[in-house]
């Protein structure tokens, strides 16, 4: 949410998809039994990376798989977004809550009772939006090049931390980290040959 970040070209969802899968199989191999529990306060503090946001996937495509992690869905007042009640709360910035949500790329706590321009000023985020009743915040933390082990394209890795509020969630306070993979930035053109007359 990032200036910088608003500018930089972002893929198709569908493609970042179809390279994070990739790059997870190029990982470590899957293992049978219970999926591996996420480190979510790392997730929502983006100290991970695109390859451990991936591993959500799993969980929000599969309900089991959810509730093998203990998350328990519930009902979806939003329908970009899917939310779960965890089994133990978990702490992102001095905050607690069980209360988790996915949307696209990001994963998020869902605050009661917190200020959503407070938290931001705290975190120092950047405002986008703060009018009638809308607020949203953000700060790219991550910025790094990230190589597709197919093919050896680079792209950009990128992490932005965010504060919003939603219409669907009255009164609550949306915490969490957008993990996405960008087309690096055109360069400009250098100076045109001069016209031969």
């Amino acid at each position: 949410m990032s200036i910088t970040r608003l500018r930089r070209p972002t893929l198709h969802a569908t493609a970042i998809g179809g390279l994070l899968l990739s790059a997870i199989a190029h990982g470590q191999p899957a293992s049978p039994g219970s999926p591996p529990h996420p480190d979510l306060s790392a997730l929502v503090q983006c100290q991970a990376s695109v390859e451990q946001f991936a591993g959500l996937t799993g969980a929000v495509d599969e309900p089991l798989q959810a509730v093998a992690l203990g998350w328990a869905p519930r009902p979806r007042t939003n329908p970009f977004m899917a939310e779960y009640r965890l089994n133990t709360p978990v702490q992102a910035y001095g905050r607690h809550s069980d209360w988790l949500a996915i949307s696209g790329g990001t994963v998020m706590l869902v605050l009661e009772q917190v200020s959503p321009q407070a938290l931001a000023a705290e975190l120092a985020l950047e405002v986008v939006v703060d009018e009638n009743g809308k607020f949203m915040a953000g700060r790219e933390l991550v910025s790094r090049d990230w190589i597709d082990p197919d093919n050896g394209q680079v792209l950009i890795e990128s992490a932005v931390i965010g504060v919003s509020t939603v219409a669907s969630h009255v009164g609550k306070t949306l915490l969490g980290c957008t993990y996405s993979l960008d087309l690096p930035e055109e360069q400009p053109d250098s100076d045109p040959a001069p016209s031969e007359d």
